[in-house]
């Protein structure tokens, strides 16, 4: 079908309009990108894109991320456009208002069609090598019959600017990720200006320095646009189109200007643009010709989806590829069952790093959905098992991706692989990094991504390495993040728990925050018949050791202080002093259980004592204002672990002698 621009450029104007309107209506966004965009968009949408706005969940199509994520009303036009459910255009003059589903930027859980919640600049990009990684995993199981489809990306200066791009199109370039193409809206304009004002570097270059395919086109020449989309798609590596474009096409007095990036165009301003397009619709109306051309751009994806659903019907694949893509419910309590049995027949001294590890060998064993990873540190942080073949160039039929020094791309690269289906990603790193990743995991936790972060030396108990790698707000600050769950367990039996609890929460993603020295098993009794009902970490905290005196004090305590919790109770006891330990190794799970099940654990009659390796800041809503809090509210020292407890304090010796000055007070 050959181009043609009388047909594309009132489609293209539409886009135009809409954002005008949506902008001025709400008097807030970024009119800018999707005017400037708008041309190039059009063709995507027309005549590349793999697409059916009736099945927006069809596994096989392709993936479209808007990383420039401030553009937003760039998706929310193409999607109402060409004829998804929502948003109406009802939505969109709600663009940026209260519960409506057009939010200021992308989010993946209030509209179908919108792949991920963007906006941070360069994760959306990071995200998408993380489904083309998912993409190109599941068709070297399941072969192009089934899986063969593309992830398209519009990024900006400001993406192309983030230290994140860089970690992320290393990564793509290393893996050859062929079916990944990012189209770069080069308009040389930031908020501040031209980008002449904070960078003169070589974007090309430096993709092609990471092995990418470069091609270039005028933005707003349909047939060039075309036929660089068509080259990209040709390419045998990950593909940068480089659009030349103009911020704010159509405003022709704000046209080429950081004026058109963040701000209503105006009411004058908007009255040239309609001149200037010939564009005479009311506001939010599409003319029906122009309508229906855009209508008519799933068509090509309808006909995709039928051959696609023939050819799973076919399939010798067709069981195994649904089993696969399908949630795995309660599949990890089951291969863990004999793996914690064992831990109670056999108790292990190990560190919950490599506790860790023995849980996944039956893990990803049981679960082919698993892809593991770590960010340059496997040996330390354990994430490696005898099923996870390393995920290459040449083979990416593997399931463990060798990061590199990369923890924020990697972080953003598992929510895309998590968002894309059919993968259910980990990777690790030491704990102090995941302020590196931050951003990415609150990402994880907006977007309901079930990413698993495996977070290992865990506190001072690294020992030598010192306060730089020495974690002291990180668990904590984690725990702010909402719909995210932090797990510190505190030995082989819990870890595996708290593995199964990750895996069963496909909306919620989770840390495992673990200790490079060895902990004691503490668990064990009781635990002979484990199975998925009798695991006790999924209430959050439990009492794992009950007073035998009269009870005076609660000790509570998470990872390798429950055995210190432990030795204080038993000291204590020895004073006549009654001492409840309890294990939290997860408090947001704890502060979803009953009023009743709470007062039971932390009850108003005792005094409550927290030992955590870490700031002490948000225990004092469990211990009271009348409680204790053992902590660290400074900074580490770099000494062996054993003496640098000692030297904090973080003894029997130190804390019985504390509790009891309370008692006596």
């Amino acid at each position: 079908m050959t181009i043609d621009p009388e047909r594309l450029q009132p489609m293209a104007n539409a886009i135009r309009a809409l954002t005008m309107d949506a902008v001025q209506e709400a008097n807030s966004g970024h009119p800018g990108m999707p005017m400037g965009m708008a041309d190039v968009a059009t063709v995507l949408w027309d005549r590349h894109l793999k697409f059916d706005p009736a099945r927006p969940d069809w596994d096989d199509r392709d993936r479209f991320v808007l990383s420039a994520g401030h553009g937003s009303m760039l998706i929310y036009s193409l999607l109402h456009l060409s004829g998804y459910a929502k948003p109406t255009i009802d939505d969109i003059r709600k663009f940026r208002q209260l519960n409506g589903p057009c939010a200021g930027h992308p989010e993946n859980f209030l509209l179908e069609g919108v792949e991920c919640t963007t906006g941070p600049l360069g994760q959306g990009l990071a995200m998408a090598v993380g489904m083309a990684i998912a993409e190109r995993h599941l068709n070297a199981k399941f072969g192009d019959e089934l899986v063969d489809h593309r992830t398209w990306v519009v990024a900006g200066d400001g993406c192309l600017m983030e230290g994140i791009n860089h970690e992320a199109i290393g990564l793509a370039g290393h893996l050859n990720l062929d079916r990944l193409i990012v189209l770069w809206d080069d308009n040389a304009i930031t908020i501040d200006g031209s980008t002449d004002l904070s960078t003169s570097e070589n974007i090309k270059a430096r993709y092609e320095a990471t092995g990418w395919h470069i091609v270039e086109c005028d933005g707003h020449d349909f047939e060039d646009i075309d036929r660089a989309l068509e080259e990209a798609k040709e390419a045998n590596r990950p593909s940068l189109v480089a659009c030349r474009t103009v911020i704010g096409k159509g405003a022709p007095n704000k046209q080429g200007t950081s004026a058109t990036h963040g701000a209503p165009l105006g009411p004058e301003e908007i009255a040239a643009a309609r001149d200037n397009l010939d564009w005479d619709a009311e506001p939010f109306d599409i003319p029906s010709e122009i309508l229906a051309d855009w209508r008519s751009t799933g068509d090509r994806g309808r006909d995709e989806l039928g051959a696609w659903e023939k050819r799973l019907d076919d399939s010798h694949h067709a069981d195994a590829y649904e089993r696969h893509m399908d949630e795995i419910g309660d599949l990890a309590g089951s291969a863990l069952q004999a793996h914690i049995q064992k831990l109670a027949a056999d108790p292990v001294k190990v560190a919950t790093r490599k506790a860790s590890e023995l849980a996944l060998e039956p893990l990803t064993e049981a679960i082919p959905q698993m892809i593991g990873g770590s960010a340059d540190l496997t040996g330390s942080n354990n994430t490696k098992t005898s099923h996870t073949d390393p995920i290459t160039a040449d083979d990416l039929s593997g399931r463990y991706v060798y990061y590199g020094i990369r923890e924020f791309g990697m972080a953003a690269a598992m929510n895309g692989m998590a968002l894309h289906g059919g993968v259910i990603p980990y990777g690790g790193t030491f704990l102090i990094f995941s302020d590196y990743c931050r951003n990415a995991i609150r990402l994880s936790a907006l977007q309901q991504a079930g990413v698993v972060y495996v977070m290992t030396h865990d506190s001072i108990g690294l020992g030598e390495d010192g306060p730089t790698h020495q974690p002291i707000e990180q668990v904590m600050s984690l725990r702010l993040i909402p719909n995210l769950n932090v797990f510190r367990p505190c030995d082989a039996i819990e870890t595996a728990e708290c593995w199964a609890l990750a895996l069963q929460t496909p909306e919620t993603p989770s840390v495992l925050a673990l200790s490079r020295q060895g902990l004691p098993q503490l668990r064990g009794e009781g635990d002979e018949d484990w199975n998925s009902e009798s695991n006790r970490c999924a209430k959050g905290a439990y009492r794992v050791r009950p007073a035998k005196a009269r009870r005076q004090v609660v000790l509570l305590a998470t990872g390798s202080e429950v055995a210190l919790a432990m030795e204080c109770a038993e000291q204590l006891e020895e004073h006549a002093i009654g001492a409840d330990v309890v294990s939290m190794p997860c408090l947001e799970l704890f502060d979803e259980q009953p009023a009743d099940y709470r007062a039971d654990l932390i009850p108003d009659d005792a005094l409550i004592i927290s030992i955590e390796a870490g700031a002490t800041m948000g225990w004092e809503r469990y211990t009271g204002r009348k409680g204790l809090n053992i902590g660290l509210d400074r900074f580490g020292a770099s000494a062996p672990a054993s003496d640098l407890f000692d030297y904090f304090g973080f003894t029997a010796d130190a804390i019985v002698p504390q509790i009891q000055n309370i008692l006596n007070d």
